[in-house]
């Protein structure tokens, strides 16, 4: 079998941090690595990579892939889509930081009541649609288009500075008043009063991307797809390909993949951590993939179990794709380098 698996952020963007990087032990990782080929393309994000994945182009419409594969929303059909999903944007020394609703813990019945108002309030735009506490979407109004949209994905922004929301275009300019007057709507909801007056942070604006039509038709070279993620799971719809729940690690999966398909597995756990420069989760998010993922898929691969192994990784140094078989695992010469090592090694040759 063929696998490939995509785990974003897998390398600390900050070589130099020892609080994070230091004695941080994963050799199932770091041998994998030492014994494989690497190839550095510039980054992007993991939407992207999951796109590219399946050969779709650069100008895929991410919320009408998520909204095909959500298990329990609207039909996509051959609407315009956005993901409108809810944050949280503060001041912080004159910069916009954007905090997603990982971060906001929002209850179905909050997010049920917002939905609602907003659906009422834009009921010429189009229809909002709640698919879950955190994943809500806009579906234009025939007529409606959002022309040129080069807004980032969610997870490009999570946790970051924003300079804009919307595109400067002529088209846009209609969503960008819609934009404000939703932050209105957000601010004067009684969900957000009640969050306010508990001392909880607020959902004051919606983040919208992804704009655009669900593509005709996508490579169908990848036979399964494992990921709880909704987007992975639309794009892996339209190649064709069979949809699986993510197992809880490697040897779940070994189990019951076959032996001559070609797999997609996106694993995500290492993302916020990185997000939101928190170090101790990183850590934490590494090694329970070590041990669930990596360390069991490196003695798969040196076994003969997995014929091919691609470990890819959108990070800060770039997309990250490192390709190995069996007989470059058992180069036992290639010696493994610390994870910190290797971040330092990729930061000195950035291109």
């Amino acid at each position: 079998m063929q696998i490939t698996l995509v785990v974003p952020e897998l390398v600390w963007p900050e070589p130099d941090d020892r609080e994070t990087l230091a004695e941080l032990a994963v050799p199932g990782l770091a041998t994998l690595l030492a014994r494989s080929q690497l190839q550095r393309r510039a980054p992007q994000s993991l939407e992207a990579t999951v796109c590219d994945a399946f050969g779709l182009g650069d100008d895929t419409a991410y919320a009408a892939c998520r909204v095909h594969g959500e298990e329990h929303g609207p039909a996509a059909g051959s609407a315009v889509w956005l993901c409108a999903d809810p944050v949280h944007l503060r001041l912080h020394q004159e910069r916009l930081i954007l905090a997603d609703a990982a971060t906001l813990d929002i209850a179905a019945s909050e997010a049920r009541a917002i939905v609602d108002a907003l659906d009422r309030h834009f009921a010429d735009a189009g229809r909002f649609h709640l698919a879950s506490s955190d994943r809500w979407y806009l579906e234009l109004a025939a007529g409606r288009e959002p022309g040129h949209f080069d807004v980032p994905p969610l997870s490009a922004v999570a946790g970051r500075s924003v300079s804009r929301q919307l595109p400067e275009t002529a088209e846009a300019r209609w969503l960008r008043r819609l934009l404000n007057e939703a932050q209105m709507v957000l601010h004067q909801h009684p969900v957000n009063q009640r969050r306010d007056a508990a001392g909880r942070a607020t959902i004051n604006s919606l983040w919208l991307w992804g704009a655009g039509r669900l593509p005709a038709t996508g490579d169908a070279l990848i036979s399964d797809v494992w990921s709880d993620l909704a987007l992975t799971r639309g794009c892996g719809r339209i190649a064709g390909s069979r949809i699986r729940e993510l197992p809880d690690g490697a040897a779940a999966l070994l189990a019951q993949a076959t032996r001559d398909g070609r797999h997609l597995v996106v694993v995500d756990g290492l993302q916020s951590g990185v997000q939101y420069e928190d170090g101790k989760a990183y850590r934490a998010a590494l090694l329970e993939l070590e041990g669930r993922w990596l360390a069991p898929l490196q003695q798969a691969l040196a076994r003969g179990r997995v014929r091919r192994l691609c470990l890819r990784a959108p990070t800060a140094y770039g997309l990250l794709s490192w390709t190995s078989d069996a007989r470059a695992q058992w180069k036992l010469w290639q010696r493994p380098q610390t994870l910190q090592a290797i971040a330092r090694d990729l930061a000195a040759t950035a291109p």
